[in-house]
This record gives structure tokens, sequence and C-alpha cells, in this order.
């Protein structure tokens, strides 16, 4: 027996693709991003669910949406905009500040997690990373994305932009030496519907 689908879906739509900026920063941008950063004061990342050390050590700064980092935000939405033209999300706001993160060589990670959810983060949908550092600076520090038992290895390139959605698990393995540099922001919104 053939039951009709209430709705008829996008069949174009896939919601475990990602979007990669190869050149989303020039060289420039990202020394101007990394002199503004010095001025904020780092600490210990935490995760919501408060597992600790063994999912996530790593440290971070918040760049708040003031004039002197607003032109990052703007970038950053712009390319969210686009790569939301693969998932067409309800999206209208960025609620959460932009994250820089450090994560230094001695294992240094963020073991597989999702950016989604509850309470304070139950608004994310898409998460976005700006590779701050150049792959020669550091060993390890993959970004990796698990799209439903394929995992892709993200190129890691100085400036790239890599945008998914929130709900899809995603790593950054353990940096063995140096110091990898990066950007982390979510937009979002209502709840998916």
């Amino acid at each position: 027996m053939y039951i009709r689908p209430i709705f008829n879906p996008d069949l174009a739509v896939n919601q475990t693709d990602h979007y990669w900026f190869e050149k989303g920063f020039s060289a420039k941008d990202v020394s101007k991003i990394i002199t503004l950063t010095k001025k904020a004061t780092l600490q210990k990342a935490d995760v919501v669910s408060g597992a600790g050390k063994n999912v996530r050590d790593s440290s971070i700064k918040w760049l708040y949406p003031t004039d002197k980092y607003s032109w990052i935000y703007d970038t950053l939405i712009h390319y969210i905009q686009e790569a939301n033209s693969i998932w067409k999300f309800d999206l209208h706001t960025v609620i959460d500040d932009i994250q820089y993160t450090e994560y230094k060589g001695g294992g240094n990670h963020y073991d597989w997690h999702v950016d989604i959810g509850p309470g304070s983060i139950s608004h994310r949908k898409v998460s976005v990373i700006v590779q701050l550092s150049d792959p020669s600076e550091y060993k390890g520090g993959e970004l990796q994305i698990n799209t439903g038992g394929q995992i892709k290895t993200i190129p890691q390139v100085k400036g790239s932009v890599t945008i998914f959605p929130s709900y899809l698990l995603h790593r950054v393995t353990p940096v063995t030496t140096g110091l990898r540099k990066s950007l982390v922001l979510w937009a979002g919104g209502g709840h998916y519907k």
C-alpha cells in the first residue's frame, strides 16, 4: 500500500554535508585577528555536559561583537548565508560570541561531540570553524567530521572556513607539538522545524 507523503521534501538537500571556504580569510586578515585576540584573556575551555578534560583540553577567549571585531562577524555571517544554501535552515541569529581557541602540543584536543544540546546551546544549527594556524606550526590537531559512519578530515589551510550542521559529530585530534589556533562561531535561531 502506497502512503502519500504529507510534504514534498527537497531531495537535493544533504543534511550531512559541510561547506569549506579555502580562502575565507587572507593571511593579512589572519594576522590582524591574531593581533586582536592577544588583548583578551585565555581561560580553560569547558563543555556544557561537564565531562571535562577527557573530552576537551584547550584554552579559549571570547571575542564580543564590538566595533573592533564586527568585520569578523560580518565576514562569517556572509559565509554562513552562502553555506546555508545546502541545508536551508531557518537561521536568524548569532547568539553566542566568537570563540578563539588554542590547542597546545602535548595532547590538547576536543574529542567527538556535537555543538547542539540542552539549554543555552539548544538554538545552534550551524557551526563555523576558522583555521588561524599554518599547518607547519603544529602536528596533529586535525578537524574531523563524522557524517554518519564516514569520517571526513578537513584540509588544514590557514585562513580557511569550515561550516557544518551543529548536530554532526566532530572533533579536533590531539595536538602533539606546536600550537593550533582557531575561531569558532555558531548560528541558529528557533529550534529545528
